[in-house]
Formats: C-alpha cells, structure tokens, sequence
C-alpha cells in the first residue's frame, strides 16, 4: 500500500513540476522563516541574559539610605552607614547567604612609565570574582585570601584599560602605580559583554583587597555589601533578612525600605526572563503565521488534485478501493509536500545559523544581538508544526475525496 502511495506521489510531481516546486517553496520559505526567527530570538534571549549575569551573577548589591519612618524616638532622614563589621555579621546571622564582599568604591589615577589614566577602583574580596564574573584572562588571577589577610598592593584590571595601559606587553608582574603607591599586576579580566551596569563596565574597573583599600585610603564606610543568597529562589527572605539584622544594629523599622538602597539582580534576571520568552513567543508567531499560510496554500493544491483526480478517484473506489485508502493517499501526499519542503527549509536554516555563528561579533551591535543558537526544541517543534500542518491540509481535501461517489465521477470530465 505503502509503495503504491509513494508511486502515486511522485508520479504527480513529475506531471505536475511547476505546481510542486511553488508548493515546496512554500513549505521552504515558511520553515526558513519560523527556524531562524527562533533561532535568532533565542541568541538574543541568551546574549541579553548573558549580559545582566556578567554584571551580577545573582545577587543583591546592598548600599546605605535614609530612613523614611520614625522609630522608638528617632526621627526620619536618618542616614544609614555600613561598615565591614556588617559582612562579618550577615554571614554569621543569615544562613541563606552563600557569598559576601565589603565593596569600596574609588576613582583613582593608574601610572606605567609615561602614560596615565584614570579609572574607577574597587575594593573587594575574592568571592567577587564568581559574583560579578570576573574571570581572569590566560596566566593571570584574581584576588586570593592571602591578599587580603596580608594587606597586599596587588592590582586586577579590566581588559580594556589593561590594553590601554600595556599595549602588546604582558602585564602580568608589572608594577603599575596607584595614585603614586606601586601596585603588582597580577591579572587581567577576561572581556565580556555588559548590559547593566554601575559607574562604567567591568572592563574598565580596577580592583584590589579591599582590606588594602581600607587602610590605604582610610575608608571608614563601605560603600556597599554585595550578597549572594545560596539559593536564587530565596531573595525575598534573604532580602527580609538584611532588613531586619540591619535594622537591628541601625535601630530602623525593618519594613522601611529606604533605610537600605537594595540593587536585586535575581529580580533583574526574571523580569529579563520573561522579556526574553516575551520576544520568543513574538518572533515564533510571525514565523507560525508564514508557515501556516503555506499551508494553506498546500491545502488548495491538495483541493485541486482532488478535482483533477476525480474520475480516477472513482474507478478505484468502483473496483473495490476503500475508503481509508483513499483517504491515506491524499493525506500522504500532503504529510510528504509538507516535510520535504520543511527538511529542505531546516538544512538551509541551518546553513545560514552556521555561516552566521563564524562571523566575529565582539565589537559593535553583534556583540549584544548574540549568535543565533538552532536548538533541539525548535527543530522538534518545527517538525511537529509542519506536521500538523501536513496532516491537516491533507486531511479535508482527503474527506472530499473518499465521499466521492463513483458512478457520478465516471460521468466527471
């Protein structure tokens, strides 16, 4: 049954050549369409997602406000000031906290030999490294716990403001000057790309101990604690929980939000999450609407085999064809228009993904639009849609079909 129903199949696309290459088109072009508008969505979904992470890898940055409320006697407008002393406290009291650092933040002047440049400088602790993923380039490192214990004059650099400084040198064990002390370089981030930000990208940051900070410039105030809960899921709590140690020590009401300024990137990623899907669903419904427009235009083609096959049709039916086969001859043919046309759509789309995947895309708009990404999910849906589409445009033109009667259509011309 099965080969007799192939046989028929191309029969009709050698007679019918022109009719059968616009329908494929079709079926192509609305395949190509979904495929690469997924694809790209996709790209752009994780590159936006990408960017807000490597600006804060789930955390909340934490700095001083004002109180908004009166408490046990104490007026309002009070200013909130943190010390490192609080780092110390969260960690011991919040148990849901998985990562902290002291953040001081400074803009200072960096000297190597006759070229000086000024940049913003923070002090941290190691832990800032995974927090604000800055990953050190080849042969380098970040900040260790001995620098800190040991107060070291050691000096991190965002990639940019390294290539500006070094040129073609490796800064690796260089002493670069810090607002005249000398620093040792002893690692440089590695580039990424940034879609928030706090006083300028990470690629131009510099970074030292923030215990060498402290008594280097002689901060008494951090200017922030940035706090990484152990699970995502809990930031409410843990963010409950800053207020209400906090409030303790600071003695304000630990529903007043303005007494603490709260940066939530958890928050941040989710509302980024649903942009994303946001875009996705966008991008997936212009593309469903090509494709079911050729479907529809399967459909018609599938109507006017129909017609032209009629007395055909009949003559089968009256020596003996049920009517399941004739049902399943003209389904099958629909079902095979469809995914020939879809097999050829997805291996041109994936054609173009990977010509568009090798074009380099760490300078100007391509290095935030991201690299389209051909996922499993999508080429299984697209299967499925043109599927569906196959059976569907096959299934009314074949009703139409099996309800012939045969002695009407032997009198068809």
């Amino acid at each position: 049954m099965w080969l007799e129903l192939l046989r028929d199949f191309f029969y009709d696309l050698r007679t019918h050549r022109t009719r059968a290459l616009l329908t494929l088109t079709a079926i192509t072009w609305g395949t190509v369409a979904v495929v690469l508008l997924l694809s790209f969505g996709e790209g752009l979904g994780t590159q936006m997602m990408n960017g807000l992470l490597n600006a804060g890898n789930r955390i909340m940055i934490v700095a001083s406000g004002e109180t908004g409320k009166i408490y046990e006697g104490l007026p309002k407008g009070r200013r909130i000031l943190m010390v490192e002393e609080d780092v110390d406290i969260l960690s011991q009291v919040i148990s849901s906290i998985d990562m902290i650092s002291p953040q001081y933040r400074k803009n200072i002047t960096l000297t190597y030999g006759k070229f000086s440049v000024t940049t913003e400088c923070e002090g941290v602790n190691p832990g800032f490294e995974e927090m604000r993923r800055m990953y050190p380039a080849a042969g380098g490192r970040f900040l260790n716990e001995a620098d800190v214990a040991q107060q070291r004059r050691v000096l991190f650099l965002g990639i940019e403001i390294a290539k500006e400084i070094f040129k073609d040198e490796d800064p690796i064990g260089k002493v670069v000057l810090v607002d005249g002390i000398p620093y040792t370089m002893i690692g440089t981030m590695q580039k990424k790309v940034q879609t928030s930000m706090n006083n300028g990208p990470d690629v131009r940051r510099a970074i030292i101990p923030f215990t060498t900070f402290r008594t280097t410039y002689g901060n008494r105030y951090v200017n922030s604690i940035v706090v990484r809960p152990t699970d995502p899921s809990q930031q409410e709590r843990v963010k409950s929980e800053l207020y209400r140690v906090l409030g303790r020590k600071y003695r304000f009401d630990p529903s007043d939000e303005r007494a603490l300024r709260i940066w939530d990137f958890i928050e941040g990623e989710k509302v980024s999450r649903r942009i994303g899907l946001g875009v996705e669903i966008f991008l997936f419904g212009v593309g469903f609407l090509t494709l079911l427009i050729a479907g529809v235009g399967v459909a018609n083609v599938m109507y006017v085999v129909v017609k032209e096959r009629t007395r055909e049709i009949g003559i089968k039916m009256a020596v003996g064809a049920r009517r399941s086969y004739i049902l399943a001859q003209f389904i099958a043919e629909a079902l095979l228009l469809a995914l020939i046309g879809g097999t050829i759509g997805l291996l041109f789309s994936y054609g173009v993904v990977s010509i568009v995947r090798m074009i380099p895309s760490e300078e100007g708009a391509m290095q935030f639009l991201g690299k389209p990404i051909l996922s499993t999910t999508t080429m299984l849906l697209t299967t499925l849609i043109l599927t569906l589409i196959g059976l569907f445009a096959g299934l009314f033109p074949a009703r139409k079909a099996a309800s012939v009667d045969p002695v009407e259509s032997l009198r068809y011309e």
